[in-house]
């Protein structure tokens, strides 16, 4: 249910005092303390990842193994196939621009959004992310995409939902138009990034797509319109994505690299070799991931148990998917608030 004023100012409290936790203890590691990855985790972003042994992702893997058949090492296959599905750097115009007018009308079809929001994209390189939002205020945002990669067909809607719509572009509007002009409150015109705002940001970001795109919507919105923009041939669409949906299954692996690394158990090449083989990303991915690990340390939780975490927060609300239209109505007033991670339980 939409959250009362009572029911707000109370969120409020709690949410600041969180907030201002996560600061101190930025603060105090920017100093030179040293937490392990779970103890940062919980301080910062008010959420612990379980842990997954190696055997975890096993099956996952021996699926895949069996899903691409031949000679050589997993990753390798997976890279192979992969390659067949690579939008054309001059393409990538037009197929973003194409994913995000759809992200962005199924979203207002749901949520009301104010009539001057929008957004911009650049392209940039030499970055440790893929894609970025930068909310300048006022309803906009500068969106940026990173090239230093080949990018793949699903990152365009992916992308395109995370940063734009319904992710960080809609959570940051909403939080404006209804914390800061509305009700003024002024702590909300400050993010901080390394604070359990950002689980919730995350994860809303990431289970926005599926909310936006349920999978066989996507598999046909992406055959008839995103994979003939990048000139990929559509037949093969539902092929991509059959092997999409076991790749994301390999999510936590991420975790696991980054538990094992920043707590000193590994070295940089092992965990880069380490999320070759659990996660299989090709070799100069894994190497951009450990840098993204470098710069941002247990960050790398909020994408996958933060999605986790708001995918059974909206569900237990009614908001399955079976009932889109209340999925819709749970998810946006969790964007309208100042929620904590631990509140989602």
């Amino acid at each position: 249910m939409p959250a009362t004023t009572d029911a707000l100012s109370g969120l409020r409290r709690e949410y600041l005092r969180k907030q201002l936790q996560a600061l101190r203890t930025r603060t105090q590691m920017l100093g030179g303390t040293r937490l392990s990855f779970d103890e940062e985790s919980a301080a910062l972003y008010d959420a612990v990842a379980p842990t997954h042994p190696d055997s975890y992702f096993q099956a996952t893997l021996d699926d895949l193994d069996q899903r691409l058949p031949g000679t050589g090492p997993l990753v390798d296959r997976l890279e192979q196939f992969r390659q067949s599905f690579i939008i054309p750097k001059e393409k990538l115009p037009a197929v973003f621009s194409a994913a995000i007018a759809e992200c962005r009308r199924r979203t207002m079809a749901h949520v009301a959004l104010p009539a001057s929001e929008s957004f911009t994209v650049e392209y940039v390189t030499n970055k440790s992310w893929s894609g970025y939002n930068w909310y300048q205020g006022n309803y906009r945002s500068l969106i940026q995409v990173n090239t230093d990669l080949p990018i793949f067909i699903d990152r365009a809607v992916d992308l395109a939902c995370h940063e734009g719509y319904p992710g960080h572009h809609v959570y940051n509007l909403l939080l404006e138009q209804r914390l800061v002009r509305e009700r003024g409150w002024p702590e909300m015109t400050v993010y901080p990034l390394f604070s359990p705002q950002s689980l919730i940001a995350e994860g809303s970001a990431n289970y926005g797509i599926e909310i936006a795109f349920p999978r066989d919507e996507r598999v046909d919105f992406e055959r008839r319109v995103l994979f003939p923009a990048a000139g990929l041939d559509p037949a093969r669409a539902a092929e991509y994505y059959s092997v999409f949906a076991l790749t994301d299954r390999l999510s936590y692996a991420q975790n696991e690299a980054a538990r094992n690394y920043l707590n000193g158990r590994i070295d940089r090449a092992a965990a880069a070799a380490w999320l070759s083989r659990y996660s299989l990303s090709a070799p100069a991915r894994s190497e951009q991931r450990v840098r993204f690990m470098d710069d941002y340390r247990s960050y790398v939780i909020n994408y996958n148990l933060g999605k986790d975490l708001v995918k059974q927060y909206v569900e237990a609300h009614g908001g399955t998917a079976s009932q889109p239209a209340r999925r819709w109505e749970i998810f946006a007033d969790l964007l309208r608030s100042p929620r904590l991670p631990s509140g989602l339980r």
